[in-house]
This record gives structure tokens, C-alpha cells and sequence, in this order.
């Protein structure tokens, strides 16, 4: 039996920054009323025709696999954690596999939104662990600026959500006290409609629907939250998760060296510090910078945290994410 180990992290973001004060200049929000709802302060938009989901998270691979020090023909497996795939399908996994030019390697496709990459991880280091493949790319990327209701009937959402992508590598590692030690799952998917976007789908509304009925007030097509509910359940889950993680490996809250929570919400992350009593020093936040950029936001983040030195060999690395779904996870890493 093996364990699994991230041999390389990378990220990408555009460059085009969109400041809270830009979005009062198209919709009825300022900037003290959305910081004091998510902590944030401006997010990176796409140029349109210069970044796809994909195009993103071919850059941040680029950077893992070159940190991995491996070449791009030692990839075994894809697997692509996004909700805003460039098509409908086939998924951008493949789309991938193409543009870096990698052998026919399997690419797989994970759609759970929020804890994407985490779920995305989670299946790497059971490939791994098994002894199936020995380097796989695991990418979170998104592209939600396109797909927003820019206007003050969509700003609860609209001003939360960024574009952005992360990748890293995980690699075999015999040392079994080293990398991955474990994660851990969950859904409910009783709650599937408090956070969601429910058209074009074909269970209801298929594109010919939209057309056909070409109502300028269907917002079924734009993305629904349940800001409060969501809440609730985020900060309850969050903590579970985490706490489920620790016991299984018979360690403490004060083992934690760096906690990297899925960047949801800044209120989210600082309810959970406070409540486990961590410094600021072992909880890395960036979504004043991003916004929420869903499967992305773990991979930029730790990502992040590890090149400034906040992740030293030997850490103990915690991840949690919660979302759409409602899914979340957790994952305990000896760095």
C-alpha cells in the first residue's frame, strides 16, 4: 500500500481585476455592503475569447507538472473538478489530455461544484494508494463571469463568484506517514436546490424550452442560492468534516498547522477559526482577492499559502470544503 503526495502545485488567474466598487457601476451594491456579507474586496474576470475553463487550467497544470519535476509524459490520469465545463460535453478532461499534448492517458470529469476538488483528490489517492497509477494531474478550474446575472436582481450571487484555476500533482510515495492520510466524503441531496442552477437541463428545461418561451424574467438559467440556509449548514458541515478527519488519524485541533477552507465566504472561514480557536497563522483565506471561484478555490489557495512558506515538509495540512449539492469534504495531508 502506498500514500499519495503533492509533488507540485500551480494556479492561474486572469489579470483583468474587477473591484467592488466596478460592480456599483452596473448593479445597486457598494463595497461596504458586499465586504460586510463575504469578506470581498475585488475578483478576477475573463476576457472573453482569451480564457475558457479548459485554457485555465492547462496554465496551472503547466506550473505543477514543471514544480513536480516530472516531464508531462509521466502523467498517468486526469481527473478535472469544475461546474463550468467549456461544453456541455464532452467534459474539459479530455479537453486537456489534448492541449498538453499527453499520451492517451484516462481523463475524468468531477462535477460536485464546491468540494470539487477535494472529491477530485480523494479519487487520485485511491488510484495511488492502489498502485494503478503513480503521477496524476488533478485540476480545479472555473469560468463563472459569463454566466452571472449582472444586474441588481443577480447580485446576492454575482458579486460572490470569481474565475480562476489551480492544479497540482500527486504522486506515489512509499513513505506511508508522508502525503495524503486520508479523506472524507459526504451529500445530502435533500438540500439540492437551496444552492443550484437549474436550466438548460434535460430533465426540465432543455435550450429549445428557453428559446421557445423567450421570457426576459426566467432566471432558471442563472445561478440560486440560499445565502442564510447555506450558511447554517456550512458552518455545521465544515465542522464535522474537519473534526471527522482529525479522529480518524487520532490527532488533535492543535496539531493543525495550516487549515485551507474551501473560499466561500470570509465569514464562513472566520466562524470556523474562531470555533477551533486557530491563529491566524494556520488558516489561509484569499477570496478578498478572488471571490469564490468554487472548484478552484482550494488548489489557488494552498497553492498560495505554500509558495509565501506557510506549508513546511512535516505540516499537517487540513482541506474542508462545503457546497452545491450539498456535498463536502475533507482531506488530512502530511506535508
Amino acid at each position: 500500500m502506498y500514500h499519495s503526495k503533492i509533488t507540485g502545485l500551480g494556479y492561474y488567474v486572469p489579470d483583468n481585476i474587477v473591484t467592488n466598487d466596478d460592480l456599483s457601476k452596473i448593479m445597486d451594491t457598494n463595497d461596504e455592503w458586499i465586504q460586510e456579507r463575504t469578506g470581498i474586496q475585488e475578483r478576477r474576470h475573463v476576457i472573453r475569447g482569451e480564457d475558457t475553463t479548459t485554457s485555465m487550467g492547462v496554465k496551472a497544470a503547466k506550473v505543477a507538472i514543471e514544480r513536480a519535476k516530472i516531464d508531462k509524459d509521466d502523467i498517468d490520469f486526469v481527473i478535472f473538478a469544475t461546474l463550468s465545463p467549456d461544453y456541455y460535453f464532452p467534459g474539459p478532461g479530455v479537453l486537456v489530455q489534448r492541449d498538453l499534448g499527453l499520451k492517451t492517458v484516462g481523463a475524468l470529469d468531477v462535477r460536485n461544484q464546491c468540494s470539487g476538488f477535494v472529491y477530485a483528490l480523494s479519487v487520485a489517492d485511491q488510484f495511488i494508494k492502489t498502485g494503478m497509477y503513480k503521477n496524476i494531474l488533478v485540476i480545479g478550474s472555473e469560468l463563472h463571469s459569463t454566466g452571472l446575472d449582472m444586474t441588481t436582481r443577480g447580485r446576492g450571487v454575482s458579486v460572490i463568484f470569481g474565475d480562476g484555476a489551480g492544479a497540482a500533482i500527486l504522486s506515489r510515495e512509499e513513505d506511508t506517514t508522508k502525503g495524503i492520510l486520508s479523506t472524507h466524503l459526504h451529500s445530502e441531496g435533500q438540500h439540492a436546490e437551496e444552492l443550484s442552477l437549474i436550466a438548460p437541463g434535460m430533465g426540465k428545461r432543455w435550450v429549445l424550452d428557453i428559446l421557445a418561451d423567450n421570457d426576459p424574467n426566467d432566471e432558471s438559467y442563472y445561478p440560486y442560492m440560499n445565502g442564510q440556509f447555506v450558511f447554517k449548514n456550512a458552518v455545521v458541515r465544515f465542522s464535522e468534516v474537519i473534526m471527522e478527519g482529525l479522529q480518524a488519524n487520532n490527532l488533535e485541533v492543535s496539531d493543525i498547522n495550516m487549515l485551507i477552507p474551501h473560499q466561500a465566504n470570509l465569514r464562513i472561514s472566520q466562524f470556523i477559526q474562531q470555533k477551533f480557536r486557530l491563529t491566524d497563522d494556520q488558516v489561509y483565506n484569499n477570496i478578498q482577492k478572488y471571490g469564490n471561484t468554487t472548484a478552484a478555490s482550494i488548489p489557488i489557495a494552498l497553492t498560495e499559502a505554500w509558495e509565501q512558506g506557510k506549508i513546511k515538509e512535516g505540516d499537517l495540512v487540513v482541506l474542508a470544503a462545503f457546497g452545491s449539492g450539498f456535498t463536502w469534504g475533507s482531506a488530512i495531508i502530511r506535508w
